[in-house]
């Protein structure tokens, strides 16, 4: 099941966590490609953009991020959304 949230005026998905097979539905791992084949480290995030530890854990662990967040990211690495991240569909989805 996929939980909304607002956060200030942002809305935020909640991602579900691979458990005991489940799928995950946005997770991050595009991000890792990106950052592999830039210039940039996850040092350089913290340092130089001043992105926090605590979105490069949410990165790490498929957690709920912000579009402000995904927005700043496209912007650091001049990329596309599909390039930080991905969705799968699942029958697993809830009913709208």
């Amino acid at each position: 099941e996929i939980a909304q949230c607002l956060v200030g005026s942002e809305m935020c998905i909640e991602t579900v966590i691979l458990l005991k097979g489940e799928l995950t539905l946005i997770e991050y791992s595009p991000f890792w490609n990106t950052l592999k084949n830039s210039t940039e480290s996850t040092y350089t995030l913290i340092t130089k953009y001043h992105v926090s530890s605590a979105t490069i854990d949410k990165l790490r662990k498929n957690k709920p991020m912000n579009t402000t967040t995904l927005n700043d990211l496209c912007r650091i690495f001049d990329c596309q959304i599909q390039d930080i991240c991905q969705y799968t569909p699942s029958n697993k989805d809830q009913h709208l």
